[in-house]
């Protein structure tokens, strides 16, 4: 007799909405979703059960809630997501505690060799795979130690936190996801205003890479419990959210063949040599003006924010975690279908994507039904006006917000 598949997700975002939807897609089951506050994605879901826990990053909280929930599904085949880097690295750490769980996320050790950016490059040096000229800081500085000559690459540069979880938890107002500094004395302003807010970890100071949203490609891959690559798929960003807090996060893409990106099986063969197990989400972008000059910023321990593009595209990421990460083999999938997915009105996509040729690319695909809206989703809207509501009303605002927050051209 086959266990019943209980999928239980740590956060309340659009992740959680777009693993919640994919397993309902797979199995026709609710999700049980535990966060620290309801948010608007997955609000009046049918098959998003949410509690609310106000302390759920707190690791003896989320240990006492997801023990309570596995006592009470005995028997089940019980399959654990978190949501953003945070509640991924809680269930990292304490794997050993949830071992009634399938946890699709690596092993403790990649916590401090690939999750921070500074130590992720470190592990690109050693398997040759290119990323944006890098300058790593320990402390506060001065714009005296910040000249182009210094750093080794011109202004305007891009600063960030190596560590995204540390760096949200010392809070301060401003905050940004990512910090663009016209000048030394910006930069240094910005690097001695985070450590001053209490963050521990070293500040990556990087030039920039030419080229807007759609130079940006996302590249996720899924691992089993063997440290085997088993599926690939490929994004071509259309469009990212342009908020503070909400920078880089994709709102649209299209994917391509996993063929057309060079570093593909480099990126492979290293995920395969260090070991890594499960969900790997990489940001890279192409240089505007060249056809292969490709830059690796970062890498997930996770599915991204937009895994929804992966199940659109016919790899279920819930069908990864509850069938492929406990199972034997070496096949990997390398997804060559394309589709058009977004989480944000196909017209917003349109009207600010600046590469025309993918528009048109994007236009054709809805055209042909290969398109997916992540929050437009007729089994959890019919006859469900408040759903209804909701996700019309976030379709609005997302229009709003690309009014106020894309940048003018001059």
């Amino acid at each position: 007799m086959e266990k019943t598949i209980t999928p239980v997700i740590v956060g309340a975002d659009l992740n959680c909405y777009n693993v919640a939807r994919a397993f309902h897609e797979a199995y026709g089951v609710k999700s049980h979703a535990f966060g620290r506050y309801e948010v608007s994605a997955t609000k009046y879901s049918r098959f998003v059960d949410f509690k609310t826990v106000p302390k759920m990053d707190d690791d003896a909280v989320m240990l006492d809630e997801l023990h309570r929930f596995a006592d009470a599904h005995i028997g089940d085949k019980m399959v654990l997501f978190g949501c953003t880097d945070d509640y991924v690295a809680m269930l990292i750490r304490n794997r050993e505690e949830l071992s009634d769980f399938i946890i699709p996320y690596p092993q403790k050790e990649h916590l401090s060799t690939v999750a921070k950016k500074a130590e992720f490059y470190e592990t690109c040096d050693r398997f040759s795979i290119p990323y944006p000229k890098t300058v790593i800081l320990t402390e506060k500085t001065d714009a005296a130690a910040l000249t182009p000559e210094k750093l080794g690459f011109p202004y305007p540069i891009i600063v960030k936190p190596s560590s995204s979880a540390d760096y949200w938890k010392h809070e301060f107002e401003g905050m940004k996801k990512v910090y663009t500094a016209k000048d030394p004395e910006e930069a240094a302003a910005i690097v001695n205003r985070i450590y001053g807010a209490g963050y521990p970890d070293r500040m990556i100071l990087q030039e920039m890479i030419a080229g807007g949203d759609s130079q940006m490609r996302v590249f996720t891959t899924f691992s089993d419990m063997h440290g085997k690559v088993r599926a690939m798929c490929l994004g071509h960003t259309m469009l990212e959210e342009h908020t503070p807090k909400g920078l880089g996060n994709h709102a649209a893409i299209v994917t391509e063949p996993v063929s057309s990106l060079p570093l593909t099986e480099k990126l492979k063969d290293m995920l395969e040599a260090i070991g890594y197990t499960g969900f790997a989400n990489f940001d890279i972008k192409l240089r505007e003006g060249t056809k292969d000059d490709y830059r690796v910023f970062e890498v997930n321990l996770r599915q991204g924010r937009s895994n929804f593009y992966l199940t659109a595209a016919g790899l279920n990421v819930a069908k990864l975690a509850a069938e492929v990460y406990e199972s034997e083999g070496t096949d990997c999938v390398r997804v060559e279908k394309q589709v058009f997915w977004h989480h944000i009105p196909k017209s917003t996509a349109y009207k600010y994507t600046e590469d025309k040729a993918l528009v048109e690319k994007a236009k054709a695909l809805a055209k042909a039904g290969d398109e997916s809206s992540s929050v437009w989703y007729k089994p959890d809207m019919a006859w469900n006006p408040l759903r209804t509501i909701c996700v019309l009303e976030q379709l609005r605002r997302q229009k709003k917000k690309y009014a106020v927050y894309y940048p003018k051209k001059s």
